[in-house]
């Protein structure tokens, strides 16, 4: 048990601080319940899905600074698609979508060699251009079951149905790759992408397959997004830093090879109900941003550091 508790030490106290800080908003509101607990899960959901993508990609050793864009593409498809045809082929579709995005950045990052970093902020623009073709301006309709899917409780008051989304989200994604020979290259690459090349990893397969599944998971939280709303919106939101910010916080290593992807969820949920305590207390949104925006630099430069330290060591 001691062992375990070592071992997920990190997740373990972010996993506290969630509850603290849900006994913090109670204080402040009495009247803070289930259905605050449903808007918060709700407004967490394309975060959620963001971090789970900006996470695998940071495991395999690299980063995405598309994830928003290719979330707004998916957004836009599913919103023109479920206005012109059944909900589920479309969905489908979406999901096939965020996934080959996701190879073409990989791919583009393993062929010409060029950083990620460079490749994806390039793509990042291409994928903004193609939302706006898609819809230039906020429109489509989505399914009437998609946003049911994301409101209220499931089976009982306080599970919020947008948590049991994200939860069966990650779940049928990720759980199955993590213990395979794909889920164990991500990781060999990410810890030492020489090492893991004498060993036998196909190390530029392994770095396409990840990118390629944190389009599948911005193709989720691009639905999600259309669910939100209920139409498309072409414009990227805030996502990015976001992402990278619960990611850093929630344990996971930017030099790549360590972490999961409960962390970086839980501190998705962690940084949205530190807005919601921000708003309870009447501060200025422009103040809450200023906020929001110095605790994400702060924790990236944090996170940062560590990874160098470790580097050196």
């Amino acid at each position: 048990m001691s062992r375990f508790v070592r071992k997920h030490a990190w997740v373990s106290g972010l996993a506290a601080l969630l509850v603290v800080l849900l006994v913090v908003t109670k204080l402040i509101q009495p009247s803070f319940g289930v259905s605050g607990l449903e808007s918060i899960a709700r407004a967490a959901l394309p975060f959620a899905f963001a971090t789970a993508g900006m996470a695998v990609v940071v495991i395999v050793g690299g980063i995405d600074l598309s994830v928003a864009s290719m979330m707004a593409v998916c957004a836009v498809t599913a919103a023109v698609l479920m206005e012109r045809m059944a909900g589920i082929p479309a969905l489908i579709i979406v999901l096939g979508l965020g996934l080959a995005m996701g190879v073409i950045n990989g791919a583009l990052i393993v062929l010409t060699r060029v950083p990620d970093i460079v490749v994806t902020l390039a793509m990042l623009f291409v994928w903004e251009g193609a939302a706006l073709l898609i819809l230039e301006s906020p429109g489509g309709a989505t399914a009437d079951w998609l946003e049911h899917a994301i409101r209220g409780s499931f089976v009982f008051n306080g599970l919020p149905k947008a948590f049991l989304v994200i939860a069966l989200g990650i779940a049928i994604v990720w759980l199955p790759i993590r213990r395979t020979k794909l889920g164990l290259s991500i990781y060999a690459t990410g810890s030492d992408e020489l090492a893991a090349f004498r060993s036998g990893v196909a190390v530029g397969r392994t770095k396409i397959a990840a990118y390629g599944i944190c389009g599948l998971f911005c193709a989720m939280g691009g639905l999600s997004l259309a669910a939100l709303t209920g139409i498309g919106e072409p414009v990227p939101g805030p996502y990015l830093m976001a992402s990278v910010a619960a990611v850093v916080l929630g344990g996971v290593v930017l030099g790549g090879g360590k972490g999961g992807l409960l962390g970086p969820i839980i501190a998705v949920f962690i940084l949205r109900i530190i807005r919601t305590i921000l708003t309870l207390l009447a501060v200025d949104p422009n103040v809450t941003t200023i906020i929001e925006g110095t605790i994400m630099v702060a924790v990236v430069m944090l996170g940062t550091a560590a990874s160098l330290r470790g580097a050196r060591r």
